[in-house]
């Protein structure tokens, strides 16, 4: 076995291989850039080094840098993880040429797959059925268009050296052709320095299909089953799960064993999956799958094959790369029960997905029986330089439903702060009726999307959680700034109903809580606020003063965030005497500072935050109890 491993990578796949590597006696380095000077994955190693500026060109994807980590700090092997330099063939070769063990396939089965038209025919000699298209040199527009009419439209165009949607165009009449190849052409120049395209037919109702396979080096080859990753977003998995739903034992028996043929073909060794495109307008049938592509490294969704074949992918890794052979033949593999996964990411699915960056002043995870890799902790940054990837949840049950309630019920209790995340997202969409039904193609969410990402109406339920929350704050704090909630005496009886700001807006809250169940979270963050998590979806609370609240119209009196960012500067106190038009805030967002002004004249009150804090949508900021006099016409936000 291998004594010391260092690992090409960051956040939650390097935390994942370090969790393996500790338990089988394995010393770990990892390499870190600027920006991840203190992250997670960083220190939870035995050894850290730093290899360079934030941006990933200058570290993570300087191999000569990290070899020479590597070598500095005694380390026997590598380990790529996935993404940065994983399937990089020249970059393996070079690790082995400085006398340091590779831990993943061999560079010249990096290289037979990693061209999508050279590795489908490749396939196509091994027996492996493809989807049918040209995979031609010719690449003048008039071969390409010619082709594809021959192929029948709708027709996909993609890159050959591409991933991840990038170089990739569905084209639907001859017409749209030559304006969708000169952009896939371009795409795919900048991306991956090849302009090379191949054509394929357009499935109507695919299914993403892919099965994991491992080989060592004593020729010994197995599958671990099927995965299916049929829910994406722009080419990009969202909830992958294993089995697949609806896929008889023929079918299954003949997808993996084209995947089989397909490692063998290149004399495959560790972790890969062979990835297929499946008709699914008459179900999975052996019949109607097709070879797309083969993934040369671990891949982000390999803890669900792990759950239902009760195996450590990782330790595999490493024993294949130490001269081991694998742990089980096929016959000792078999299939337990159900799991599934979702990806948690720093993005807004209301903005359509922008990411979102800052400190993670507010990170709340779900807990065992879910499994969660992560590469974050609490007050750790999400940047703007590597992918936003907060965490993974993964559940396991006896059936595919227990499974998918679980995780929808994870989901719902992920709240991050003021950092956004898709958790509210995810929770709504396994609670579909059609994902339960699995009534599914890869284009079910770009389809159904503005219903998706419709934040939803905040429950009577969850104010009453909220209000009894900030009445419990303000009644524990002596100190607190809301001296008067709704009627609220220390020491007395709350009144039934009270008033408070959620997202800004006033809305009236029962304190007495109903019974039913609700998936409904409050988190404090402090100053008489709190975030609201229902069902995964965030709302600010804050608690709105009985006076202020009593005539409010939305923002009366009350001061709040319009977009997240970062306070500059705060020019008002407690108890200063404004005019209508003042600046009180100003508030970096977007990359530009914003001044958010009085509305008003009054009186400030109950200033809630301070110069340099982060603040999210809707937060309130300090409130202004009206006198009396006109009021003007002046913007919020200037």
């Amino acid at each position: 076995m291998l004594k010391s491993i260092l690992i090409a990578n960051r956040g939650e796949i390097a935390c994942r291989i370090m969790r393996t590597a500790r338990r089988l006696g394995i010393r770990t380095i990892a390499v870190y850039s600027d920006a991840d000077a203190n992250a997670l994955h960083a220190r939870t190693a035995d050894f850290a080094v730093h290899i360079g500026p934030s941006p990933a060109a200058e570290s993570y994807l300087a191999g000569d840098r990290i070899i020479a980590a590597a070598v500095s700090s005694g380390a026997e092997a590598i380990h790529p993880g996935y993404g940065f330099l994983s399937e990089n063939a020249a970059f393996a070769n070079a690790v082995i040429a400085a006398g340091l063990i590779w831990v993943g396939p061999t560079p010249e089965s990096m290289r037979a797959m990693g061209l999508k038209d050279a590795a489908k025919k490749l396939m196509q000699d091994a027996g492996v059925p493809t989807t049918p298209g040209y995979l031609g040199n010719d690449q003048t527009i008039e071969r390409l268009k010619a082709e594809a009419g021959q192929i029948g439209y709708p027709v996909l165009i993609k890159a050959v050296a591409g991933g991840g949607g990038k170089g990739m165009r569905k084209v639907e009449a001859e017409a749209d052709f030559a304006g969708a190849l000169s952009a896939c052409q371009r795409e795919a120049k900048a991306a991956f320095g090849n302009a090379h395209v191949l054509l394929e037919k357009w499935i109507t109702d695919p299914r993403h299909i892919e099965v994991q396979i491992f080989g060592d080096r004593h020729g010994n080859m197995v599958h671990l089953f099927e995965r299916d990753c049929t829910l994406q977003r722009r080419h990009q998995k969202v909830i992958e799960e294993a089995p697949a739903p609806g896929i008889n034992e023929k079918t299954r028996m003949a997808i993996c064993e084209a995947a089989i043929r397909a490692a063998k073909a290149v004399k495959y060794v560790g972790a890969g999956t062979v990835e297929f495109i499946a008709d699914g307008s008459e179900g999975l049938r052996s019949d109607r799958i097709w070879f797309m592509e083969m993934n040369t490294r671990l891949q982000v969704e390999h803890p669900v094959t792990e759950m239902i074949t009760r195996t450590d992918l990782v330790e595999w890794q490493l024993r294949v790369a130490s001269g081991e052979p694998l742990p089980k033949s096929q016959n000792q593999l078999s299939i337990e029960g159900w799991a599934m996964e979702a990806r948690i990411y720093a993005e807004s699915p209301a903005t359509g997905f922008l990411p979102s960056t800052g400190r993670l002043e507010v990170l709340e995870l779900p807990t065992s029986p879910v499994r969660v890799e992560t590469g974050v902790s609490r007050n750790d940054i999400v940047s703007t330089y590597y992918d936003p990837m907060i965490a993974k949840l993964v559940t396991h049950g006896k059936s595919r439903d227990e499974a998918r309630a679980e995780l929808a019920e994870a989901c719902s209790k992920v709240a991050t702060w003021p950092v956004d995340n898709n958790a509210g997202f995810l929770s709504r969409l396994l609670r579909q009726q059609a994902f339960a039904d699995f009534d599914l193609t890869t284009n079910y969410i770009d389809t159904h999307r503005d219903r998706l990402v419709a934040p939803p109406a905040v429950s009577q339920n969850s104010l009453s959680l909220a209000a009894s929350q900030l009445v419990r704050q303000v009644s524990l704090s002596a100190s607190a700034p809301w001296k008067a909630l709704c009627g609220l005496r220390l020491g007395a009886a709350p009144d039934l109903n009270c008033k408070i700001l959620i997202d800004g807006s006033v809305s009236t809250a029962s304190l007495s809580l109903p019974n039913e169940r609700e998936e409904a979270y409050c988190y404090s963050l402090g100053k008489g606020s709190l975030l609201l998590v229902q069902n995964g979806w965030p709302f600010i609370v804050s608690a709105a003063r009985h006076d202020a609240a009593a005539t409010a119209t939305g923002l009366d009196g009350a001061i709040v965030s319009p977009m997240p960012g970062r306070i500059v500067s705060i020019h008002a106190r407690n108890g200063d005497t404004i005019e209508a038009g003042k600046v009180l805030v100003k508030l970096e967002a977007m990359k530009m500072e914003h001044a958010l002004v009085a509305p008003f004249g009054g009186k400030v009150s109950d200033v809630a935050v301070m110069p340099d804090s982060q603040v999210a949508a809707g937060q309130l900021l300090m409130m202004i109890t009206a006198k009396d006099q006109a009021r003007t016409d002046a913007p919020i936000t200037t």
